[in-house]
């Protein structure tokens, strides 16, 4: 098991030091370096500037969202990222959610299985510099009845292959996941639920793309987001978490969509979320906070200190996490650095560094 570091939204008031975070991570070995965007600040633009600054890690977009980009523009990026990089780039992508295609993109929110798996062949096709030729539902290049022909991309990456990764919460698009890309950005992640909530329908893609019986999930990076706080106090690092896991599991989507809301519920937190949710679309956020179960914070989180966080380390790792990606809690660059080095000494501790 890796680690990583994810760098969350740029635009979120801690910009000079997320590149300061970065680069620490750069030097105590971090894997991959992640950026995301919502509807501030674009994931490219960060990740380019982080890869200019830093010097082995990798950097990867966590996500880039589908509705925003054509998908030859999303190989072109990634192209272009890789190239920059020195092959130093990961490519994440996502159907985002129904509030932001919809309300910040003018793209309707519909059939975004289909979307997805049409989306990826045609950024596959383009990044192996085949001539980019595709009849779907959703997308058909060159267009009919016009000048466009098939073109080639002219850039060359360095790597004959960019690793693919889709953001994937639902059974059904874990399973599609497994089977078209080379991993899974995932989130509230718990080992205890792995296999029901989130490795199963993993499995059941990759044996659908001919992986081997019992080794379906060899090759395939699964990388979950899990924030990080280090101390004793326990029930106060949980209390950190406790607006973040609402604004998930409440907020984030409508009461008909919200697929962390779902997730929560496979878990067993069936009252709790709806609880949550009621309280947050009430406008009630401290109460909604509240209401959220100590034990789904602690589960899929990294709190306490080194020699707590190793133990949960190792629960991660077994569990078949390949990838661990932290997101550090603290208000300053010297609270954040110091968890990334402390986690470093948990995987050491662990016996996983």
């Amino acid at each position: 098991m890796r680690l990583g570091i994810n760098l969350g939204y740029w635009g979120a008031g801690m910009d000079a030091d997320n590149l300061a975070v970065a680069q620490e991570a750069d030097r105590l070995g971090y894997a991959v370096c992640w950026a995301a965007e919502a509807y501030g600040s674009d994931a490219a633009t960060v990740l380019a500037w982080v890869a200019a600054q830093t010097e082995r890690i990798d950097v990867g977009s966590a996500i880039f969202q589908i509705p925003a980009r054509a998908p030859a523009m999303t190989a072109m990026t990634a192209a272009t990222l890789d190239t920059l990089s020195g092959g130093r780039f990961r490519l994440g992508i996502g159907v985002s959610g129904p509030q932001v295609s919809e309300g910040w993109y003018g793209v309707k929110f519909d059939k975004p299985l289909a979307r997805t798996r049409e989306y990826v062949e045609i950024v596959r096709r383009a990044m192996s510099r085949e001539r980019l030729a595709f009849e779907g539902a959703h997308w058909t290049l060159p267009l009919p009845g016009g000048p466009g022909k098939p073109l080639r991309l002219t850039v060359h990456p360095v790597r004959p292959h960019i690793p693919l990764y889709i953001a994937a919460i639902g059974p059904k698009n874990l399973e599609q996941t497994g089977e078209i890309a080379d991993g899974a950005l995932l989130i509230f992640f718990a080992p205890e639920h792995a296999e029901e909530t989130t490795l199963g329908a993993l499995r059941t893609g990759r044996a659908r793309a001919g992986a081997p019986a019992g080794r379906e999930l060899e090759g395939f990076d699964v990388v979950p987001t899990v924030p990080l706080a280090v101390g004793d106090d326990i029930p106060a690092l949980a209390d950190h978490f406790r607006p973040y896991t609402a604004l998930y599991v409440g907020g984030m989507g409508s009461r008909k969509q919200n697929f962390y809301n779902r997730l929560a519920r496979r878990m067993g937190y069936e009252r709790a979320a709806a609880e949550i949710q009621d309280r947050y679309l009430a406008g009630d956020k401290a109460g909604a906070a509240a209401a959220v179960p100590h034990e789904l914070i602690d589960s899929t989180t990294l709190i306490g200190p080194v020699e707590r966080i190793a133990d949960r380390m190792r629960a991660y790792a077994e569990a078949g996490v390949t990838t661990l990606n932290l997101a550090p809690a603290g208000l300053t660059r010297a609270e954040r650095v110091a968890s990334l080095r402390a986690a470093v000494a948990a995987m050491e501790r662990a016996g996983l560094g």
